[in-house]
């Protein structure tokens, strides 16, 4: 039997957009509202419309079902994104990041599917 590498792989690194702890702690503050306001936003369209009788409009379906895939796509990645900053464990699984894209893939596949004109 010849020797070979018998290593497995089980989780990648994640570099992230800085080392400083100064920057990550300002990119934190910028990402974590921006994030909230865009998932409460989109959850403020969803309801508005389900609320109102007169919103049940193809229009308004297309609108609802864009703001809840904003939700999804908003919702696979950033988190992640800012458990790392707050942790420093800038690593992730196999499996963490082949879920993390096939939501990412899925959203936009059903945003791409939404959108289209039928072309």
């Amino acid at each position: 039997m010849d020797p070979t590498n018998q290593t497995a792989i089980s989780e990648f690194l994640l570099l992230g957009l800085t080392e400083d702890p100064a920057l990550q702690s300002l990119i934190f503050s910028l990402f974590l509202p921006i994030c909230l306001v865009t998932i409460l936003g989109n959850l403020l369209i969803i309801l508005a419309i389900y609320s109102d009788s007169h919103l049940h409009t193809p229009m308004y379906f297309f609108l609802c079902n864009l703001s809840f895939n904003n939700i999804c796509i908003s919702m696979s990645t950033i988190p992640k994104m800012l458990v790392n900053i707050l942790t420093g464990d800038q690593s992730i699984t196999n499996t963490g990041c082949l879920t993390q894209v096939a939501f990412v893939m899925l959203s936009s596949y059903w945003d791409n599917f939404v959108c289209s004109d039928g072309l």
